[in-house]
């Protein structure tokens, strides 16, 4: 089957979710600085990088196939918590987390013949953790490249007490306004 989108990501979870819906994806990833701008909120920043992600896409490639882009942020307390840099910075994520409820933004940015955008907001609740739950999480390797230093679908599914929301949005792609966004460019699911 021929490609429908271009998938401006390497985040293998992003293409997952989009095979999950039989939306096939031609992956072409772009790099980003990725720092929130001063007195940023959390949903501007994740609006700004989707769409900023999908342009820069769309210019370098130059081709006729829509292009779809996402960016996820963890936020505790108007802090908008990226990737961690190390270890340390891994495990306080998670220190802060624990026993706090936080919430997960996704925006998805689609650029056919239109520019389209859509943002899920995911409440998430992790219950208490011990110090050497977090450590032992940390020595995975799943947190290093994660938004919050976690993988809900992964193992630190273990530490989230209760989800408001979007799961699929908390992976990385929300599907009900990946969808929504998708038929405005003509391409309609289940049909």
């Amino acid at each position: 089957m021929s490609p429908q989108i271009i998938l401006a990501s390497a985040s293998p979870r992003r293409k997952e979710l989009l095979a999950q819906i039989k939306v096939t994806a031609v992956v072409y990833p772009v790099d980003l600085d990725e720092t929130p701008l001063p007195d940023e909120k959390p949903l501007a920043y994740v609006q700004r990088l989707a769409a900023e992600k999908s342009a820069l896409c769309a210019e370098n490639l130059g081709i006729d196939l829509p292009v779809l882009a996402a960016d996820t942020a963890v936020v505790l307390d108007d802090w908008i918590m990226g990737k961690p840099r190390n270890r340390e910075d891994g495990i306080a994520m998670l220190t802060r987390l624990s026993g706090k409820t936080h919430s997960v933004y996704t925006a998805v940015s689609l650029r056919g013949t239109q520019h389209w955008q859509a943002v899920s907001v995911t409440e998430v609740t992790f219950r208490n953790l011990l110090e050497s739950e977090i450590i032992a999480y940390w020595d995975t390797g799943e947190p290093a490249d994660k938004a919050g230093a976690y993988a809900i679908q992964g193992l630190g599914g273990l530490f989230v007490a209760s989800i408001k929301g979007s799961f699929s949005g908390v992976v990385g792609l929300p599907l009900f306004e990946t969808a929504g966004l998708l038929a405005k460019q003509g391409i309609h699911l289940l049909l």
